[in-house]
């Protein structure tokens, strides 16, 4: 989706657009960028390497990409970035997906060579976003994967409105930021990505990890965030996790469709897949943090 930038509208909704060839906005006291860049490098993929101690990542990484919101008068930062993603798929550490031809599409092996794979070559990921706390400046940028201290998510019953998201606002700026993606080989599809909303009355994230290896599973992890600005006190942010997952053969006992190019766009099936883990975040913003 294509959002052309009204300067007018940004105006009039009490924003700004940022300068410096930087992508993004700042309204309401939030200042929201988005970086796309290239795929890491070879230099960059073998510090990677040695960072987070392994050979194995996806397909194409963009390692120096990423959605980044700060609000200025806490100093509070959320933000996604493939590193600590990668962070998390090692951490979690799920067996590897059982497929006869997996390990000859995943190996850096020669053909000859016996294959034994003991990783998830999936990249799938339990990350829903860093944060940090950066009283001192009011730029965002620099290092953003630095390690600070995480912040007080609080298990709510409310749930974003999902009702009110769907009006018919204007749309001030609009993104989407792919971190990681990997076709398993021409088998399926690896895909970690960031897209962002801003409207006048507030903006909503969607973070998905969508993985479907063909004929055999389906996996969708979607975190979003949902801000609504207030004039008179400090913002509250939901968050809603939501995991999905569900097999071909388990599709098809339910009596969906198994043809693998009806399972292109997770946004169309993801309802047909069972729910395995879903919760709802709040974190009420202050400058007392």
């Amino acid at each position: 989706m294509e959002v052309e930038i009204d300067e007018e509208e940004i105006k009039s909704a009490g924003g700004e657009s940022l300068t410096d060839g930087r992508r993004g906005l700042r309204i309401h006291g939030w200042e929201i960028e988005t970086s796309k860049r290239s795929i890491l490098t070879s230099p960059e993929l073998q510090l990677w390497e040695e960072k987070l101690e392994t050979t194995h990542f996806p397909e194409m990484i963009f390692g120096n990409s990423s959605l980044i919101l700060k609000h200025l008068a806490s100093g509070t930062m959320i933000h996604f970035n493939a590193f600590d993603a990668l962070i998390g798929w090692k951490q979690e550490a799920l067996p590897p997906v059982e497929v006869p031809a997996a390990a000859k599409w995943k190996s850096r092996s020669q053909p000859f060579q016996q294959v034994i794979l003991d990783y998830d070559y999936t990249f799938t990921t339990p990350y829903c976003g860093s944060e940090r706390v950066d009283r001192n400046s009011e730029k965002v940028g620099g290092d953003i994967s630095d390690g600070s201290p995480s912040l007080c998510w609080e298990d709510c019953e409310e749930k974003i409105d999902m009702v009110s998201l769907a009006s018919k606002e204007p749309i001030l700026f609009y993104d989407e930021v792919v971190l990681y993606e990997d076709e398993l080989g021409d088998n399926g599809e690896s895909l970690l990505t960031a897209k962002v909303r801003v409207m006048p009355s507030g903006w909503f994230v969607l973070f998905r990890f969508w993985l479907r290896v063909d004929g055999v599973l389906m996996r969708l992890r979607d975190t979003r965030l949902h801000c609504v600005f207030g004039e008179d006190s400090f913002p509250v942010i939901l968050r809603e996790n939501c995991w999905r997952e569900g097999t071909f053969s388990g599709l098809a006992a339910k009596g969906y469709p198994v043809d693998v190019a009806l399972y292109k766009d997770p946004s169309i099936i993801s309802m047909r897949l069972p729910i395995i883990k879903h919760k709802t975040q709040k974190l009420k913003l202050s400058t007392n943090l």
